[in-house]
Order: structure tokens, then sequence, then C-alpha cells
């Protein structure tokens, strides 16, 4: 059994069609993605799973993207969990900056290809273990 090889992911976004279409990208890759369509319980799903990688929408309306991020962070059972930030293509560059700042992972910009999306976890998740 290869189980330990599966990489755990929590897909934290507000839109449903984009959790569907992410899990269906990478689930085919051998990915398991857990969906969270707010960032409150994104926050939960991650700290009771700590999963491998997530992946962060920005624009969320209970709790943004960028106060889910600031929450792992100070967080020491999250702190060195990747985060790979999901945002629309001319949303808030103020935030983007900012987010080179905060040592995020890596960002896609929406709307993504799925071998955009693939190249883009491979990376974060190969550096993670490297």
């Amino acid at each position: 059994m290869n189980n330990t090889t599966v990489k755990h992911i929590v897909c934290i976004e507000d839109e449903p069609e984009m959790i569907d279409l992410i899990q269906l990208i990478l689930n085919r890759r051998g990915f398991e993605v857990l969906g969270a369509p707010g960032g409150k319980e994104g926050l939960e799903m991650v700290r009771k799973t700590l999963p491998d990688l997530v992946l962060l929408d920005l624009m969320m309306p209970d709790m943004d993207g960028w106060e889910v991020y600031q929450q792992m962070k100070a967080d020491d059972s999250t702190r060195n969990i990747p985060v790979i930030v999901v945002t629309a293509k001319a949303q808030n560059i103020d935030k983007v900056l900012g987010l080179h700042i905060a040592k995020v992972d890596d960002y896609i910009a929406k709307p993504f290809g799925p071998q955009e999306l693939i190249d883009s976890v491979e990376r974060v998740l190969s550096q993670k273990t490297s």
C-alpha cells in the first residue's frame, strides 16, 4: 500500500464550482482534496486535518483569505503548511504585493488552466519535501 504518499490538500474557496473543478483536476493526479466553502470553516478544517497544502481564495464573504493566512501563520500547528493563493486576475494588487512580503508559497490567478494548477501544486509540494 502506498497510502502514505497521498498528499492532502484543503481548498478554501467560496464558489462550489471552483472547489469541484479543483477536486476534479487534482483527484486525477492522486491528491486528496477537501473543500471548505468559507474562511472560518477552512481554518477549522486546516487545524483539524493538518493538510500538506492549502489552496486559498482571497475574496470570501465571511473571512477573507488574508485573514485565514495570518491566522494560519500565527498558529504553531499550521504555520509550516504551504499556501497557494488563488486570486482573480486584476484583483487587489496591493494584496498580491502583500503576499510577496508575507512569503506565500505561490499564487495562481483565476481563470487558470488545469496544468497551471497541477504545476503550482507539484512545485510547492516538492519544495516542502526537499
